[in-house]
């Protein structure tokens, strides 16, 4: 039996496995192995490894010496399959990454700097920078803070990440099919329409009317619902074919129900969420199950959708939200901001900002045997 060292961090409202890029093995089928056997998977309890049997719970992070000159570490991101033996290294998982620049300090990859630490990060699997600014003093990271994020108890210190440079990030085009809207063929249901939009995250947007849905139903409620997840699967599939993406992408584009804002229940508190403030109301579907809060990644490619005109998420855009400024979107958990400026020039889009905050604990180091 072998051990490998590994800590296991919280970024935003997902959990993962970080490693040092030199403690896993080099050879690819044998790092996915390994991987696998650390999580549990595949098995839908992950009983026997680290996974949390949940999307959520399921990543990974691999962490390891610039490639690149102007970047500080490399970040390569894992999702790992719960009930097969996969793992999809095509995209990046923006809650996680909040926990790659605190994770570069404490490991002595990164130096701290006085009072915020900058950390830029370069993407391999993906071939994108993103930057993570959070708190240090006298050379160490500040965990605790008073800022909140809906999904998580308690408070932390704040973490800005800008991903104001991932256009593209899967396809290499923000707009992969260069339409703001397309009609995908789906068995059962039809034709329906769907914005693909690639930024920081593949995602396809979807009206939540179309597919029957008025905005209260619950996670546990859509999951339970057999018909519907085989339909998101339908609009995914469809949606990665329209676009190229290779099957390998098994968890790619995500799938998100939009509509405007309804009152709704909180999966975590229960209580019953006003609807006042927020931008837009949506749901994310992936790996065959529903995202119990909201993929970070996913609300910076949201953000971005609710600023373009002509996409499915901005036609449920309240006037005097288009333009500069920020977007809240309302999920299971409860509400995730994000901060975008962008502009249209020469009828191309162009993002200029995309930052979002976030906080990340470790929570435990040592070896995993496999």
């Amino acid at each position: 039996m072998k051990k490998v060292r590994c800590v296991i961090m919280r970024g935003g409202t997902s959990k993962g496995v970080f490693f040092h890029e030199n403690d896993l093995p080099r050879d690819i089928e044998e790092r996915m192995r390994v991987i696998l056997k650390v999580m549990g998977s595949p098995d839908k309890r992950q009983i026997d490894g680290l996974g949390g049997a949940d999307i959520l719970t399921s990543k990974v992070a691999i962490i390891g010496p610039p490639s690149n000159e102007d970047a500080d570490v490399d970040y390569i991101f894992g999702q790992v399959g719960i009930n097969e033996p996969l793992i999809d290294w095509g995209f990046v998982c923006g809650n996680l990454s909040a926990a790659v620049g605190p994770f570069a300090v404490q490991e002595g990859l990164v130096k701290a700097q006085e009072q915020r630490t900058i950390v830029k990060v370069f993407c391999p699997n993906v071939g994108k920078y993103l930057t993570v600014e959070f708190p240090t003093i006298d050379g160490r990271t500040v965990d605790d803070g008073d800022y909140a994020i809906d999904g998580v108890p308690g408070t932390g210190a704040k973490i800005a990440l800008d991903y104001s440079d991932t256009a593209g990030l899967l396809t290499g085009s923000l707009l992969p099919t260069g339409n703001r809207k397309d009609v995908l063929k789906v068995d059962n249901i039809g034709d329906i329409e769907a914005s693909i939009i690639d930024v920081s995250m593949l995602v396809a947007f979807v009206r939540a009317r179309d597919l029957g849905l008025k905005g209260p139903e619950s996670a546990n409620e859509l999951d339970a619902n057999r018909e519907l997840i085989n339909t998101l699967e339908q609009i995914r599939v469809a949606a990665a074919r329209l676009v190229n993406l290779d099957e390998k992408y098994y968890y790619m584009p995500v799938v998100a129900m939009v509509q405007e804002p309804v009152p709704w229940k909180n999966n975590m508190t229960g209580e019953i969420m006003n609807p006042e403030h927020v931008t837009i109301l949506s749901k994310a579907y992936g790996a065959r199950m529903i995202h119990k809060a909201y993929p970070g990644t996913g609300c910076v490619t949201t953000g971005v959708a609710a600023k373009m005109k002509g996409s499915i998420v901005n036609e449920f855009v309240p006037p005097g939200v288009e333009g500069n400024g920020t977007v809240t979107i309302g999920h299971f958990s409860g509400l995730i901001s994000v901060d975008i400026k962008c502009q249209e020039k020469d009828s191309e889009f162009l993002i200029e900002k995309a930052v979002m905050h976030r906080t990340a604990r470790r929570i435990m180091e040592g070896y995993v045997y496999v």
